[in-house]
């Protein structure tokens, strides 16, 4: 996967794609990066990238003459449609799946704007999908583009290296992860669930889904109106009901 970001301020990403998993993932080929400051692009004989927003208000908005040329160039350079993220608080909230979609992407491209926004024709008729990472303002895109890119580069073939895990962490299924232990068995007069060292799988799984469903339905009980439970799974939510 090649994935491309354009941003102001390059430097902020070296922390999280040179460290740990990403740097690991990158080390061994899963995906590609390249950062591009978008102000070199500019035809402004100020070098200047935003301007002051038509019927006044407050702020400065991205022009889109310089984020336009730098993504039809990374089109050229690459010989690809990639998919273009737009990060902004207007976009459709980031979820599991939508990191899940575009991990089967060939070649994403990461706008991070800053400012008091982006000149609407850049979300019209350049971006395909915009994305925010919360009901929140952040000075920037940087942050939400690192959330994203983190979170669909680990699911890049390889790059856990335990291919098993994936699949089950929180939100993959539609429901929030289980409970974890490890050793000792005992800490502080706290004891690990009696069937997790039964050894008994079938048991296992079952005390597992169970947890995964109370947890859920303690935390984001919204999540489980999306979720095709058993009969048996719908027993055990009214049991959690009527228990408390």
């Amino acid at each position: 996967m090649q994935i491309d970001i354009l941003t102001l301020f390059p430097e902020m990403f070296d922390g999280v794609l040179n460290t740990s998993i990403m740097k690991k993932a990158h080390e061994n080929g899963a995906f590609r990066y390249n950062y591009i400051n978008f102000r070199d692009y500019t035809e402004n004989k100020h070098n200047k990238v935003d301007d002051y927003p038509y019927g006044g208000g407050a702020g400065m908005v991205l022009s889109p003459q310089p984020i336009f040329d730098a993504v039809e160039d990374l089109k050229a350079k690459h010989d690809t449609k990639p998919r273009v993220v737009l990060l902004c608080p207007q976009g459709e909230p980031h979820t599991q799946s939508k990191a899940e979609e575009l991990a089967n992407e060939e070649h994403l491209v990461f706008i991070c704007g800053h400012y008091e926004g982006y000149d609407e024709r850049i979300r019209e008729h350049l971006v395909t999908d915009e994305i925010s990472i919360g009901d929140y303002v952040l000075t920037g895109g940087e942050l939400g583009a690192m959330v994203v890119i983190d979170s669909v580069v680990r699911l890049l073939p390889g790059v856990l290296g335990n291919e098993a895990s994936a699949p089950k962490d929180s939100f993959s299924e539609g429901v929030l992860e289980h409970p974890h232990y490890t050793r000792p068995a005992e800490f502080r007069g706290h004891k690990v669930p009696d069937v997790l060292l039964s050894g008994n799988h079938a048991k296992i799984d079952e005390w597992r889904r169970k947890e995964s469903l109370k947890r859920t339905w303690q935390r984001r009980p919204e999540l489980l109106d999306e979720v095709d439970l058993t009969e048996q799974e719908q027993m055990w939510i009214e049991s959690f009901k009527n228990n408390g």
